[in-house]
């Protein structure tokens, strides 16, 4: 018989509450056919609170021992317990950057705008140097005089 370490759920609509059992893998969520409780999970609890999973640690280590596979949200709470080895995280795929060449282009575009706005502020700070020059220049004339 394959046993699993999976959850049931019990509470009132929308209050869900999780019982943490060992089962058959072939039963039905909430058959009933449950041969050991070994925790409860409360989701409406604070998540650092420590009645939000509440663990029967030597009663997982022996269904652990007789080969019980937790499930994927069982499995974390056994982790978090440091009763099996986290899973290791995938690393992410790029598929969300654009392609290469959509990068090339918006660099090359980006590069271009900040030429245009160096030779902008070039063109600038000349016309001001230029302006402030002659205004110098007609001053020395007018002292001259």
């Amino acid at each position: 018989m394959a046993t699993v370490i999976r959850l049931a759920r019990f509470g009132a609509k929308k209050r869900p509450y999780y019982h943490i059992v060992v089962t058959d893998s072939r039963n039905a969520r909430n058959s009933g056919n449950v041969l050991d409780t070994v925790g409860k999970y409360d989701p409406m609890q604070a998540k650092d609170s420590d009645k939000r999973v509440v663990l029967k640690i030597d009663e997982v280590k022996a269904w652990l021992a007789k080969g019980a596979q937790p499930s994927d949200r069982v499995y974390k709470f056994l982790a978090n317990a440091g009763l099996v080895k986290p899973r290791a995280i995938p690393e992410q795929t790029k598929k969300h950057l654009q392609s290469e060449k959509t990068q090339m282009k918006i660099k090359d575009k980006a590069d271009k705008l900040a030429k245009i706005a160096a030779e902008k502020a070039a063109a600038e700070a000349a016309a001001k140097a230029a302006a402030e020059a002659p205004a110098e220049e007609s001053q020395a004339t007018e002292v001259a005089e």
